[in-house]
């Protein structure tokens, strides 16, 4: 791992959330619980059965971005970034949407006004459309590489397909929050609304993070296992 990487293994796990509480989430999803001391991210880490070098990619590629980002870097665990990704669905799916769509209800009358109505029917088509391509990961793109993992090449796809028809699905959210913007029922809870939309920017920024890990970390590290299975077959 580049040595000028801004969080290291043996600072303490506890001073990585304190400088960037959006980390809290990449622990989450790594199956790291808050309560941790001052113990250091290995120590961590080993407690708790998850890959030290992949769980330090992901924050640092969070933190820093794709431009100091490796994408050779071929000491990833695939099944410990698997299960990331998967947490990320499940939390993007199971919490973070439906809580937007409630805080929504909550601040805006959809029997009474006709944007109000749009807004509601918007959000419902996005979460409809984030589920799809999330299903897809699951059912099509984690059996692939699940597949890859026992040594088997599944003929007739490739992590390449998975790359071209990659949409950054955080994009969709635009048109909504300018309907909301520009279009706000007189009517409505102020305050809930502007929270919604809060959150609604905060779920724009995750699901683009969400994209990016996947196309500069597990596409890259699919590629790499891909090849290797090749090799291994001639």
């Amino acid at each position: 791992m580049d040595k000028l990487q801004k969080y290291k293994s043996t600072d303490k796990m506890a001073d990585l959330i304190s400088d960037n509480y959006s980390l809290l989430q990449v622990m989450s999803r790594f199956g790291l619980s808050l309560g941790f001391g001052d113990k250091t991210v290995k120590e961590v880490c080993e407690i708790n059965g998850v890959d030290c070098k992949t769980f330090l990619v992901v924050v640092n590629f969070m933190a820093e971005g794709f431009s100091r980002f490796d994408s050779r870097d071929d000491g990833i665990s695939i099944p410990a970034l698997v299960d990331y990704l998967r947490q990320a669905h499940i939390y993007f799916l199971e919490f973070c949407l439906p809580a937007i769509r409630r805080k929504l209800i909550e601040s805006i009358d959809c029997s009474q006004d006709e944007v109000a109505f749009l807004i509601l029917k918007f959000f419902d088509e996005y979460m409809s459309e984030v589920r799809k391509h999330m299903d897809y990961e699951e059912k099509t793109v984690f059996k692939y590489v699940d597949a890859l993992l026992q040594d088997e090449a599944p003929k007739g796809y490739q992590i390449s397909t998975f790359s071209k028809h990659h949409d950054q699905v955080g994009e969709k959210l635009t048109e909504l929050k300018n309907i909301i913007i520009k279009y706000c029922p007189a009517e409505a809870n102020t305050n809930l609304l502007n929270a919604a939309l809060f959150d609604i920017y905060a779920c724009e920024e995750g699901l683009d993070a969400h994209c990016k890990v996947e196309d500069y970390i597990f596409v890259p590290a699919i590629l790499r296992l891909e090849r290797r299975i090749r090799e291994n077959e001639k």
